[in-house]
């Protein structure tokens, strides 16, 4: 049965720079790269290609040792032109040049009704779009989640309309849908914004419980949904999968292909033009940031300002993100700070001097965190965002004193980085909170 979710917690962080419906005119990215730094808990990353091989799409070039039947596949057909690593040569990036033309590996259509269903998925590359919870990695095909779920809505900060982004795509999400389907022994949940008319990409599609959500930020996070609809317990498997992922899961279903085609959103303050543009997983970002900038001293961001990886001005699309955010570097000092009156200023806190509740317009924010970090204070602020049964201060204490006993009753399981991004925007302490998540993560993983 359907369920109607009404949520009072959270903060909608309205920012200046959102994404008008329209396509850019931008040239294409030349270079794309893979990351293994974007896949959470992948352990002993293994490169199947070396610098000068020639790739079709989706032809194998990553595997995790740990979990080596899912394929990491290349976005793009052309030639490998560096493998990147870092310090104890830890692998950073595989990136390739892309021919001008994509051409693609034929993998063959899927039968959804064969008994190996997850691993043709797992062999075909779009089997990293299925996330696990707990923990917020792969997930592993060999398991059967008591349920699936899809959030159809995003409330980060500027964050893409699906219902753009997807338009024309039904045919490809119902077959991921399906597919989906076949890989549990429960529902699929497909959860809408209800304070809007249901986009077109997601009305009418069978084979999945249809839920509605509403209220601020973190409405739209699949972690808050899971919450409200199927809490994760120890020992229980949930696996999640973005509208995105679904398209991409459905035309390797209906065209036996690896299509790593994205629209994403070119969003922030200091772009010049705030608008859609297609390209693939892993584009180099310089064509889409360079020549569209206000200014010159900007933070790039692959993703949302409250979630995403700072990347360089030629840095690489993350293989989760559906957003490039850039806004103005905060590498300075103020003079009184936040005791100087402003309606300027983004605050969730009515603090003295600050008067941002009374600017019903969009911010425009920097990176500036005006104030370093210090000690862990009990403010009640984080139940004030996070709207889960959950004891977020109480959590973080348990994480720091690697309490795994604590951890687990707190509620851990339910939480990856994502969740608690709000709470580490307005912590007045400035600890990162998300780092911490993840390490406690860790934690229960390993141990």
């Amino acid at each position: 049965m359907s369920k109607i979710v009404k949520l009072n917690k959270g903060f909608d962080l309205k920012l200046a720079g959102k994404a008008s419906q329209e396509m850019a005119n931008f040239a294409p990215a030349q270079t794309f790269a893979l990351k293994p730094t974007d896949f959470p808990g992948i352990q002993r990353p293994k490169v199947l290609v070396q610098e000068g091989d020639t790739v079709k799409a989706g032809t194998p070039i990553l595997i995790d040792k740990a979990m080596d039947q899912v394929i990491y596949a290349a976005p793009v057909s052309g030639e490998i032109v560096e493998i990147r690593r870092g310090e104890k040569r830890k692998l950073l990036e595989i990136r390739i040049l892309a021919d001008q033309t994509i051409s693609h590996e034929n993998l063959g259509k899927i039968d959804l009704n064969a008994e190996d269903l997850a691993a043709k998925l797992a062999s075909s590359g779009v089997w990293p779009n299925i996330i696990q919870r707990p923990f917020g990695v792969v997930a592993n095909p060999a398991d059967k989640p008591k349920a699936i779920f899809i959030s159809a809505f995003d409330t980060h900060p500027l964050a893409p309309d699906y219902g753009f982004t997807l338009q024309g795509e039904e045919i490809y999400f119902q077959a991921g849908v399906n597919a989906l389907a076949k890989l549990t022994s429960g529902k699929v949940h497909l959860n809408v914004d209800g304070s809007k008319p249901v986009p077109a990409v997601f009305s009418g599609v069978q084979n999945v419980q249809l839920n509605t959500f509403s209220g601020p930020h973190p409405a739209g996070n699949v972690g808050v949904q899971i919450h409200h609809i199927d809490p994760i317990n120890k020992g229980d498997l949930v696996w999640t999968v973005s509208p995105f992922g679904v398209v991409q899961i459905g035309k390797a279903v209906v065209e036996g292909v690896y299509d790593a085609s994205r629209t994403i959103a070119i969003t922030g303050s200091e772009v010049t033009k705030a608008a859609y543009v297609k390209t693939y997983v892993g584009a180099n970002v310089s064509t889409f940031v360079k020549g569209n900038l206000n200014s010159g001293h900007v933070r790039v961001i692959s993703g949302n300002v409250l979630t995403g990886e700072k990347i360089n001005l030629d840095g690489y699309l993350g293989f989760y993100h559906n957003q490039i955010t850039v806004i103005p570097e905060g590498d300075y000092e103020e003079f009184l700070g936040w005791l100087k009156p402003s309606t300027s200023k983004l605050s969730f806190h009515k603090a003295l001097g600050m008067f941002s509740f009374l600017n019903k317009g969009e911010f425009k924010v920097d990176t500036n965190t005006h104030g370093e970090e210090r000690p862990f204070v009990v403010s009640g602020v984080f139940e004030k965002v996070l709207p889960m049964d959950i004891l977020p201060t109480y959590l973080f204490k348990a994480i720091i004193a690697e309490d795994f006993d604590e951890m687990e009753e707190l509620g851990l399981y339910e939480l990856v980085e994502e969740d608690v991004a709000l709470c580490e925007f307005v912590d007045p302490s400035k600890n990162d909170l998300q780092e911490l998540v993840r390490n406690g993560i860790e934690l229960l993983m390993y141990s």
